[in-house]
């Protein structure tokens, strides 16, 4: 079994604190997504997993073995990277086995290894063609290979999608979750991408200044966000958030516009108490136009500041509470700059969080 078992887990260097104390579990065969925005720790933290950073504090186990002070050869891990890293001048098949000559396996041994691998990403018609005749999707395939054919405990991914194309990065999420399918191992995957993040993971663990600030399913995190900062990143487009001040049940934003807090809220929270009023763009959509009902929301006519036509729905920026605003527009229509829309506000999808803390005041 892979279980990996991160307990208080730090790094410093020199007197500067980069990572602080983690705690994290991650299951065998579950697929777990470290995500943040630059400097939040999350390589960091990959590479202590994989033994490319020593570990300042805190113990650090894969499977039942304590592997702090362990080489990253003996740690039966599998790293891939943002950049490639194949040697140019060997064939795909010289790149997939290349790790396994060195560790002194024959070739017989190594054959039906490369022959797996290859199968399971599809590169079997490429076998004999060098890096430089490959697509940027292929070259990462290969990387991915050759940490397949060690058949590790546990597979490191830093970032593998960040140098390729939009198109190409949906086809190669599409491929890892394929590859976790069919290995069934444990993999722990470092992104700055939340859509990366959303559509790979079991669970998605949320990072910044070297804190773990929220771990959970993505369902988890995207309905029930903790705080503030995990509203506003998990989530496209993010979730709008607008400064208020309690009045009577209700929050009274910077423009002056009453919103109703939900009633299990309002009543644990005093007059003149300082929030953060937050919700999703689908759940702010012009009147007809929500996939929700409207029976429990609060109407506001605003002008179109300018629109973002995507299709099956549009993307509406506006003006609203003192702040800029987007709201999602379902079975979309043309419309213009400064047209007036009524826009319906759902409560029932309202999110409130402390004005000082950040923290959700949901139970």
């Amino acid at each position: 079994m892979a279980e990996v078992h991160l307990s208080k887990i730090v790094k410093r260097y020199g007197s500067l604190e980069v990572v602080h104390g983690i705690d994290l579990e991650v299951a065998h065969n579950e697929f777990v997504v470290l995500v943040g925005p630059s400097g939040c720790g999350k390589s960091t933290t990959l590479r202590m997993i994989a033994g490319l950073e020593e570990i300042s504090g805190g113990e650090l186990k894969i499977g039942d073995r304590v592997v702090n002070s362990l080489p990253p050869r003996s740690r039966n891990i599998s790293m891939v990277f943002q950049s490639y890293a194949l040697y140019p001048h060997m064939t795909v098949r010289e790149n997939l086995g290349f790790g396994l000559k060195i560790a002194g396996m024959t070739p017989e041994d190594i054959k039906p290894r490369v022959d797996e691998a290859a199968g399971i990403l599809g590169l079997e018609s490429f076998m004999d063609r060098l890096p430089a005749n490959l697509s940027g999707g292929q070259r990462q395939r290969v990387a991915m290979g050759r940490a397949i054919v060690r058949h590790p405990d546990v597979f490191l991914f830093d970032e593998p999608l960040s140098n390729l194309d939009a198109k190409l990065r949906g086809q190669m999420r599409v491929e890892i979750k394929k590859l976790h399918q069919r290995v069934k191992t444990t993999v722990i995957y470092v992104t700055h991408d939340q859509v990366e993040a959303m559509t790979l993971a079991d669970r998605i663990v949320i990072m910044r200044d070297g804190y773990v600030e929220q771990v959970g399913t993505p369902t988890e995190v995207f309905e029930n966000p903790v705080n503030t900062f995990v509203a506003g990143f998990i989530g496209s487009p993010p979730m709008n958030q607008l400064d208020g001040v309690v009045e009577n049940g209700a929050a009274r934003l910077n423009d002056g516009t009453l919103v109703p807090l939900p009633e299990d809220i309002a009543a644990r929270l005093s007059d003149g108490q300082k929030v953060v009023v937050g919700f999703r763009p689908d759940a702010f959509a012009p009147k007809g136009h929500s996939l929700h009902p409207e029976d429990r929301s609060i109407e506001i006519s605003l002008p179109v500041v300018i629109s973002e036509p995507l299709g099956t729905e549009t993307i509406i920026f506006t003006e609203f509470g003192g702040k800029e605003v987007q709201a999602k527009m379902l079975d979309p229509r043309p419309l213009n700059d400064g047209e007036t829309l009524t826009f319906t506000l759902d409560l029932e999808r309202l999110h409130v969080f402390d004005g000082e803390t950040g923290k959700s005041l949901r139970a």
